[in-house]
């Protein structure tokens, strides 16, 4: 590769000023302040043999007047083109092909890569640097060298369940280009809808990008719009369209074609790939179903027959073949697929998984391409050569890599965009969890029990963003944004949770340009954060913003702050049922929206509590203290106040500190069969004195929790102990019938209390 040395160069004063760092996000590996600015000149001339295309694009994002002349020119151009000499040793590793450096003096800004790629990245920067200084016209002398840490920065869009039209995606990856994210995983198919046109199964578009109507609301409802959807999917030609404008912006696009499960929409179409005959629709709720491929000859045939016209439309090394959550009930239930487990020796239902993964990497690999697929591949035994994708903890991408296989970090405690990222009150209905900006920045995508070989085969890290609950393509824009520019500075390495604050800064400033664009971004950030602390009499309440904590005001009788309400102080004591409104204020203006949160205290509230096991990571903000934090979670809003239990059960001790009188104890649980959540099975309450012999002095079993619709309250008698114990049984494995048969059922649990 030819390495590129790019000269802008200006006349403006060396009168030196002292530098404050620049608002780059992500922030490069080194950036060293000098003497001195940089005058932006109001005609940029460009030279004419700059490369063309990635120009181009910077013409666009700086909307300046801008000029190309012929190197022989003897009018003074701003930009210059030099070639150095291929160096000695061959790039081939992807931070070399990233690799760039800028140097901006007095005199003029120079960058140097050894790729158009590395040019295109640090164009990103460069244009960010005229974007912070578009009104002061004065760039800030520095040196910066900068490569990614990671080769595999990603973002995810399903456009399954809501569809997204060619521009809207031409825009999706503009963005991803801006933050320096260089793969774009394309979710094409699924239950709800087939997205991409296969000239050879025409009826794949005719009748699976449709269906009769769609979920709406809370999954807990179970409501529906009544309205068809569709028919909505991309023809080949607008596919190749938006395949060169990705590539255009050095970025890959990895197509997903969902398989053995989330089949649906596809056996609409083809009814006969499925074990029984049917006749199936695209699905309208969300979550998971029973039935899948079949792992039988024509199967294979249709998939690969997809496959090569998937692979003709998209270069990309990867293809994403699923994998995920498919339940083996019709296996189970099929004669065929019983036989095949026979004849190929095969354990189990897993190891057909297996070997339907692996029949279909053979295939991929067959055409010079690798599969990558969501962690639940590795049932059964990974494929030889396929690439986990760990989305359910990290534990995938530690076997994968422990094995040698790549992995991709996605998981969805960090990674999943469809979370709330702010107070679920105050926030647009979304899928669940509690995946704040703070959280996302913190993220480290190599675990700590990898050793320094086996961690190089962790190619990078991709947030993903489903979209059960984003009708529009201005909530994908409020589910990205802010938390896209976190992603990008953990891939790209320089993510520091010990100066979070410095990058909430950066961000802040971000926002204008995303104005500018008319991006219609989360204004989480500066709304207000409650922490519920432990106190002398129960809880407190520590309120918290972004901005200037004096410009915090509250209220605790729910009424509305911006009317009349107190400057905060200090904490807020909680030893009484009350509603706390709180809001951001500057010069007299609301700034940020109104939070609401209504405590319910109990004889539980605030006291030491263990768990003898520990919930999902997924489903864990607050640990343990949340089952005694005075919330009652929403059960619409699987948010922030709930802990998930993956097949565990929950078994709690609650110390009251001294012997206390009380005679009801109740909990809050969820049933969402769609999402595999299932009330429990039973529940038992037992005393202590000594937290060492307990008394059990209540059980109850399914039925009772069924009539609670998950509101459980038992009377248990008058009792006077120093601890309570609690034993909420999770549902077990899912039966026949339900979506994730065979799978480890979700127990979700909030507040234990006691009266």
């Amino acid at each position: 590769m030819r390495r590129f040395l790019f000269i802008f160069s200006a006349i403006f004063s060396t009168v030196f000023h002292a530098q404050k760092k620049p608002n780059l996000i992500p922030y490069p590996q080194s950036v060293n302040m000098q003497a001195g600015k940089f005058e932006i000149p109001e005609t940029l001339i460009l030279n004419d043999k700059l490369p063309k295309e990635e120009t181009e694009y910077l013409k666009k994002r700086l909307g300046s007047q801008v000029k190309f002349k012929s190197s022989s020119s003897t009018e003074k151009v701003h930009v210059m083109h030099l070639l150095f000499p291929q160096p000695k040793i061959p790039i081939n590793a992807e931070a070399d092909k990233e690799k760039y450096s800028i140097y901006i003096s007095p005199k003029r800004i120079l960058i140097s890569s050894y790729t158009k790629q590395g040019y295109f990245l640090a164009l990103q920067t460069l244009i960010q640097l005229f974007e912070e200084h578009r009104e002061d016209k004065q760039i800030p002398a520095m040196e910066i060298n900068d490569s990614p840490k990671f080769a595999w920065r990603g973002m995810h869009l399903d456009v399954c369940r809501h569809f997204f039209t060619v521009d809207e995606v031409k825009q999706y990856i503009d963005y991803l280009a801006m933050y320096k994210l260089n793969t774009f995983h394309w979710h094409l198919t699924d239950d709800q809808g087939w997205r991409i046109e296969i000239k050879k199964y025409p009826k794949l578009t005719e009748i699976g990008s449709k269906r009769k109507e769609s979920m709406i609301g809370a999954y807990v409802d179970n409501t529906f719009d009544g309205k068809p959807y569709g028919p909505y999917f991309y023809t080949q030609e607008q596919i190749k369209e938006v395949v060169k404008y990705a590539e255009q912006r050095h970025i890959t696009i990895v197509p997903e074609i969902e398989m053995p499960g989330h089949a649906l929409a596809a056996l609409s179409a083809y009814p006969e790939l499925a074990c029984t005959k049917g006749p199936f629709e695209a699905a309208t709720k969300w979550g998971v179903f029973d039935d899948v491929f079949c792992p039988k000859e024509e199967t294979f045939t249709f998939l690969e027959n997809v496959l090569d016209e998937v692979m003709q439309l998209f270069p990309s090394q990867y293809i994403h073949i699923g994998g995920d959550e498919c339940p083996k009930t019709r296996w189970k239930e099929c004669a065929h697929c019983q036989e095949l487990i026979k004849k190929n020796n095969l354990k189990d239902e897993h190891g057909l998984q297996s070997y339907f993964i692996q029949t279909i990497e053979k295939y991929v690999n067959s055409k010079g391409r690798k599969i990558i697929g969501w962690d639940e591949i590795l049932e059964g035994g990974l494929a030889p050569n396929a690439a986990v994708m760990s989305w359910t903890g990290v534990n995938g991408g530690i076997e994968a890599a422990k094995s040698k296989h790549f992995a991709v970090m996605t998981p969805g405690a960090f990674c999943y965009f469809d979370h709330y990222q702010g107070d679920p009150q105050s926030e647009p209905n979304a899928f669940g969890g509690f995946t704040p900006l703070d959280k996302v920045y913190s993220y480290d995508p190599i675990p700590s029990e990898l050793n320094a070989e086996q961690a190089k085969y962790i190619l990078g890290v991709q947030a993903n963003l489903w979209t059960e609950y984003i009708l529009d393509f201005k909530q994908v824009q409020y589910m990205i944004f802010p938390r896209l520019m976190a992603l990008s500075e953990v891939a790209w390495g320089t993510a520091d949770s010990k100066n979070y604050k410095d990058f909430e800064n950066r961000v802040i400033q971000q926002f204008k340009v995303l104005d500018k664009m008319k991006v219609n971004y989360a204004k989480s950030i500066y709304n207000i954060s409650g922490k519920v602390i432990p106190a002398v009499n129960g809880v407190a309440y520590e309120l918290s913003t972004s901005q200037n904590s004096n410009g915090i005001k509250y209220t605790t009788d729910g009424t509305d702050p911006t009317i009349n309400s107190q400057s905060y102080q200090e904490v807020i004591p909680v030893s009484k049922a009350m509603t706390v409104k709180s809001a951001y204020f500057e010069e007299g203006q609301l700034k940020s929206a109104v939070s609401t949160q209504q405590f319910t205290p109990s004889k539980t509230t605030g006291k030491n509590i263990s768990l003898e096991q520990q919930p999902s990571e997924n489903y864990s903000f607050g640990g343990a203290f949340t089952l005694v934090d005075g919330i009652i979670g929403n059960q619409k809003q699987l948010g922030k106040t709930w802990l998930g239990f993956n097949g565990k059960d929950v078994v709690a001790v609650i110390d009251l500190g001294q012997k206390t009188q009380f005679s009801e104890i109740y909990f809050n649980t969820l049933e969402n069969k769609g999402s595999w959540i299932h009330l429990a099975k039973s529940t038992q309450i037992f005393v202590s004195d000594d937290n060492t012999n307990f008394k059990m002095i209540k059980e109850i079993g399914k039925e009772e929790i069924q009539n609670s619709k998950g509101k459980v309250r038992l009377n248990i008698g008058n009792q006077n102990s120093k601890y309570i114990k609690i034993k909420i049984e999770n549902a077990g494995i899912i039966p026949a019938g339900n979506p994730g048969a065979d799978s480890k059922a979700w127990l979700f649990v909030d507040e234990i209390g006691a009266l």
